[in-house]
């Protein structure tokens, strides 16, 4: 039965259409619940346009005896790009966010090419891998940044103050500073310098530890970790 719709004919163009809906619904629906850019119509259609694309090339193989077989699926692989970068955004406060999402609509359109030749096991374990990747190892993630040396914070410094007594004060506490980036804030107090700091904790230290001694310097108005 497996053989029968590898091959291409109405019933494996139908569970092929199927299969694609459902797994890029699934990888959608994790990024949806996440309010995402792209969520679970998306996933869907590129899934399913991947599949679509396989099918054709298959069809127009076997129909003309002849071509390249994987041609149209390359230009897939390629041009699903240009999705993926619409995702990608830089906040006011220079976070990137997206690249998860970008990177799961890649996935999501090698998982149609796989369904779209036939190659239905590949797909399936692919997909349960993805979902598992994006869904479930965020906290992981998560985790490896706390104990991560390196914070970055945004900070918001009194107007009239100096800064340069900020910096002797962060050091004094075993902290370095790596890189400071100004940064612009409409709405933050008049004279207010708001810079994103790169900082250096040397250890271990728990971040909210370190956040305690920064928000605690004398002049810092607002603090945040990024």
């Amino acid at each position: 039965m497996l053989e029968g719709i590898r091959d291409i004919n109405l019933v494996s163009i139908f569970v092929r259409i199927l299969l694609s809906l459902l797994l890029g619904g699934i990888l959608g629906y994790e990024r949806g619940m996440k309010n995402r850019p792209a969520g679970f119509r998306t996933y869907m259609l590129v899934c399913l346009g991947s599949a679509l694309v396989m099918m054709t090339n298959q069809y127009i193989f076997k129909t003309y005896n002849g071509g390249d077989i994987v041609r149209m699926g390359a230009q897939v692989i390629s041009g699903i790009g240009f999705l993926g970068a619409g995702t990608i955004i830089i906040t006011g406060r220079q976070q990137i966010k997206g690249i998860t999402t970008a990177a799961g609509l890649w996935a999501s359109a090698c998982c149609g090419l796989a369904i779209g030749i036939g190659f239905y096991e590949g797909a399936i374990l692919g997909g349960i891998t993805i979902f598992v990747v994006m869904a479930l190892m965020n906290r992981m993630e998560i985790s490896f940044r706390k104990k991560s040396p390196i914070i970055d914070v945004y900070l918001e410094y009194g107007a009239g103050k100096n800064f340069s007594e900020f910096l002797a004060e962060v050091r004094a506490h075993n902290l370095e500073v790596l890189n400071i980036q100004m940064n612009n804030n409409m709405f933050a107090k008049d004279g207010s310098t708001c810079v994103i700091l790169n900082i250096d904790a040397h250890s271990k230290r728990d971040h909210q530890e370190v956040l305690g001694i920064i928000g605690g310097i004398e002049g810092v108005d607002y603090l945040e970790e990024l």
